[in-house]
Order: C-alpha cells, then sequence, then structure tokens
C-alpha cells in the first residue's frame, strides 16, 4: 500500500491534534545529562576524567512521550509512580512546568527511575542507570488504576508506555485497556519483554525488530506479511508498526494491509527519544480522526525531525510542516 500526504492534509491534522486530549500511562523517568571535556586519565585508575561544564535534566520514558504530546499542542494526562525522593521532586517540577497533567503517586518503597548519560566531545562515554523495576504491588497499584480510570475518562486516545519498570502490571494493562475500548478510543501500546503479550485489543502495537522476534522466539519474514498471522494470533491487536532502524518502518494490519515508510534521508545524531515521538504523534494523529496509514507517515517525519537533535527532545507542529515542505 502507499500513501500520499498532501501538505494541507498534514496541516488539518495538526490543528484537529491540538483540540484533543491523550492518556499516557507507563514508566516515568528522569534523564540527566552530565556534559564536559576529557582531558586527562585519572592516577587512580586507568579511566578518563570528566570536567563537568553543564548539568541537564530532561524527561524521560512515559514523561517524554508526555511532553512530546504537549508539544503537538494536545491536552495530556499521565499517570505513573514516582519515587518520594529528589529525582522524584524534579521529575513533578518538570512535568509541571512542561504543561503535563500528572497524576505520579509517590512510591516509599522504590526509588525514581533516573539514568545518566555521560558525556564528552558530543559522544555518550557511559551511562549510569539509578532503578527499581520490581511490579508495583498493593496500594500502589489501586492508586494507578483509579489515576488511570480518570485520565482515560477524558481522553480521545490512550498511550500505554512500557519500560519494564513496574508501573504497568497485567492487571493495569487489563483495565486501561477495558476502559478504553468501552470509551471507543484508539489504545497505543510501546511494549517490553515482561508484559508483551498481555496487550490483547490494543490498536496499535509499536515494538522494534529485536523486541518482537525475541518475545515470539523466532525470526520474522517481513518481506512475506502471511508470516505475521502468528503474531497477531498471539497479540490479539489490529495493527503493528515495526521500526526497521536504516529500513524506516513498516506497518502491518490483522486483516493483511502492508504500509512500507522508508527511512527519511537525514543524519541522525542521537537516538534517544526517537521511539517516544513516533509514540506520541501516532496517539495524537489517530486522536485527530487520522487514518493508520496517515499517522505512521506522520511519526515517521516526526521521528526524522526529533534524530537530529541531542537527547529526548520534543518536535512541533510547526517544525513538521516546514520540514516535511
Amino acid at each position: 500500500m502507499r500513501l500520499d500526504l498532501s501538505a494541507q492534509r498534514l496541516a488539518d491534522l495538526l490543528a484537529r491534534a491540538a483540540t484533543t486530549r491523550i492518556a499516557v500511562i507507563g514508566d516515568a523517568m528522569l534523564d540527566v545529562y552530565l556534559t564536559g571535556d576529557v582531558e586527562r586519565i585519572s592516577p587512580e585508575a586507568p579511566v578518563p576524567v570528566l570536567r563537568v561544564r553543564e548539568r541537564k535534566h530532561a524527561l524521560g520514558g512515559a514523561a517524554n512521550v508526555a511532553q512530546n504530546v504537549v508539544a503537538i499542542g494536545a491536552g495530556c494526562a499521565l499517570v505513573s509512580a514516582i519515587g518520594a525522593d529528589r529525582a522524584g521532586e524534579t521529575l513533578r517540577t518538570m512535568l509541571r512546568e512542561s504543561g503535563v497533567t500528572a497524576a505520579v503517586p509517590p512510591t516509599h518503597e522504590r526509588c525514581t527511575t533516573q539514568k545518566t548519560r555521560i558525556v564528552a566531545r558530543s559522544q555518550q562515554v557511559v551511562r549510569v542507570d539509578e532503578e527499581e523495576d520490581g511490579e508495583l504491588a498493593g496500594a500502589d497499584v489501586q492508586a494507578i488504576i483509579d489515576a488511570a480510570h480518570a485520565a482515560i475518562a477524558t481522553a480521545d486516545a490512550l498511550v500505554l508506555e512500557d519500560y519494564n519498570k513496574g508501573v504497568l502490571t497485567p492487571t493495569v494493562i487489563r483495565t486501561a485497556i477495558d476502559e478504553a475500548r468501552r470509551k471507543g478510543i484508539p489504545i497505543v501500546v510501546d511494549p517490553k519483554y515482561r508484559n508483551f503479550f498481555a496487550y490483547r485489543g490494543a490498536t496499535l502495537f509499536k515494538p522494534n525488530r529485536r523486541e518482537l522476534e525475541t518475545a515470539l522466539g523466532a525470526a520474522v519474514d517481513f518481506q512475506h506479511p502471511e508470516s505475521l498471522s502468528h503474531a497477531f494470533e498471539r497479540l490479539g491487536v489490529e495493527h503493528l508498526l515495526l521500526t526497521l532502524s536504516e529500513r524506516g518502518m513498516v506497518m502491518y494490519s490483522a486483516h493483511g494491509e502492508v504500509l512500507r515508510v522508508p527511512a527519511l534521508a537525514r543524519e541522525v545524531y542521537d537516538v534517544v527519544g526517537a521511539g517516544d515521538t513516533v509514540t506520541a504523534y501516532v496517539a495524537a494523529m489517530l486522536a485527530a480522526g487520522g487514518s493508520m496509514p496517515e499517522a505512521a507517515m506522520v511519526a515517521n517525519l516526526a521521528a526524522g525531525l526529533e534524530g537530529g537533535k541531542f537527547g529526548a527532545a520534543t518536535v512541533s507542529p510547526a517544525e513538521l510542516i516546514e520540514f516535511a515542505g
């Protein structure tokens, strides 16, 4: 299947998206960037010494999806759980300043997920992760479910953003999908391994190639869509959107339709956050009444723009229209 998206249609979809509201449920995290120069080796061990010139905080995971939604112009309600710690306070403040409506009850038994990237001469040297990734339980799960009900009640689309950090338990997933289906709104899922087959009933399932093949336990022949029939049966979703690195993206539908979206001829500086941008734009386009192929095409444009930025960044409608033109 081929699709041509006119500049006017793109503008119309983006304008409609700005009138919608999207619920994002999943694992929020704080990204920290320590940027500086390496000029010597430590006398304590044979390792480089970074002299930090800049410390920067950014929203990561589901929080980055949420801020991408807001950057599109849509309203966003984020449901997640973070620790009762300094990183959590920073995350709450950043969400508030970004315009995201956030229900992020603190969990006293775990820390806020924080990823610190050490960068020298524009190259990431090492990443340090601080996290506890066991599934939420007891009162913490009920708090997420209560917040999810409230967020979905006013939403035009639902995003489930899973980073295997414990927010999206099977109970939370099932409750959110059932509620969204009763409301008749599209459901976009960015999955991870732990609950890969728990998203039955989703509208769009967005794994990358490695994730899908690992979950299925076998290589997939993407050139022959009929080979995916088993995957659709196991997953129980309507559409698969697969990212294929330099080969772009391919969208498969349960009824056999295929849309190939070639990668854009653009130098990629940093792929951090590109998947979050795709998720946000797909959800926004579907909420705006766009077709599934249109959503994939617009998301691909946005991913091309985001890849030219450093770190987890957002892409505005104005940027997208200029880039597409």
